[in-house]
């Protein structure tokens, strides 16, 4: 089946309020696409990691919208812990809204996409799964993006024949409207020496990348995860 036009397709961007996740749902719009935000204060809200809240929004925008072509999962719980102090609660709640949480959506939204031999899945992830930063804290982030870069590469072979192409974009340090610990403005400084590019790194980085994947351009292009990082990781 030919795949729909951009200009009919529903797209679906989980923390689409994010200072990347709205620049992603802009250029989304942008190439034509009705995108629809599920985050605190989006268009839906849901506590991504409660299961049984991802599935009743999953259904509801279903029932709201006949379908979803696109699902760009840009949520991130970025809770943070060291090795010694790491609990079962906070681990399972980091991968709980950064991995399983699009799962539970793609359970819901696949099936349409394979009867119309079409559908578009990104994962945000970050380059930090390659190249971890000097901040041992950030070890449930890491971890867990890189369990979504599995789950992508498992998901493009088991998809593919249905049309649906599963891919990752992996950020590089891209400076939030505040600093975090750690992250603040001289290891921002630190990362941009160490880029082939040498300079900071803006949402629209992502949100153009995001874009073309989410394109009938891309449609041979799945399993595959793009670092638009300034070239500091080279794969």
């Amino acid at each position: 089946m030919a795949e729909t036009t951009v200009a009919n397709r529903i797209a679906v961007v989980t923390g689409g309020r994010g200072f990347i996740g709205s620049a992603i749902v802009r250029k989304l719009e942008e190439t034509g696409h009705q995108v629809v935000v599920v985050d605190r204060e989006g268009d839906y809200s849901a506590d991504l990691a409660n299961e049984d809240d991802v599935r009743r929004i999953g259904a509801h925008i279903l029932q709201s919208f006949g379908q979803v072509d696109v699902l760009v999962h840009a949520a991130a719980a970025f809770d943070r812990a060291i090795l010694s102090d790491l609990t079962s609660s906070l681990m399972r709640r980091v991968m709980s809204v950064n991995v399983e949480a699009p799962l539970w959506l793609l359970q819901q939204f696949t099936p349409g996409m394979a009867t119309r031999g079409s559908g578009r899945v990104v994962f945000i992830v970050s380059d930090t799964f390659f190249d971890p930063p000097p901040v041992p804290d950030v070890l449930p982030y890491v971890a867990t993006k890189g369990a979504l870069i599995g789950a992508a590469r498992s998901l493009a072979r088991s998809l593919g024949a249905d049309g649906i192409t599963v891919n990752c974009v992996a950020p590089g340090f891209t400076p939030p409207p505040i600093d975090l610990p750690g992250l603040g403005k001289e290891h921002a400084a630190a990362v941009v020496l160490r880029q082939a590019l040498p300079r900071s790194l803006v949402p629209d980085d992502v949100a153009e990348v995001v874009a073309f994947l989410a394109s009938p351009s891309a449609q041979a292009v799945t399993g595959q995860t793009i670092c638009p990082d300034g070239g500091l990781v080279l794969r």
